[in-house]
């Protein structure tokens, strides 16, 4: 499970949202859950998330959790980030 925090159509979102879904589609196909969340459409969920930063990558499950910033272009970085380099390989 996936959540994807972004800003509107900022170029760093737009990106960030390409990068992901082409690095998800490639390493774990359809096994994935992936919510989008613009943060300038919805603050309230940006500050219950304790949301600082966009673009940011939040893993939720399985765990561990973690949190990744930026526009999401280093694939490799990202998948061992969220423990799939085993997948992409």
């Amino acid at each position: 499970m996936l959540r994807l925090y972004v800003a509107g159509s900022s170029p760093n979102s737009v990106a960030a949202v390409a990068n992901l879904t082409a690095l998800l589609a490639s390493a774990v196909a359809d096994r994935y859950e992936l919510e989008i969340i613009d943060v300038l459409r919805h603050p309230d969920r940006a500050l219950s998330d304790a949301v600082l930063v966009t673009p940011m990558l939040h893993k939720r499950l399985p765990g561990p959790a973690c949190r990744i910033f930026g526009n999401l272009s280093d694939g490799a970085l990202v998948l061992r980030a969220l423990g799939l380099t085993a997948v992409a390989e």
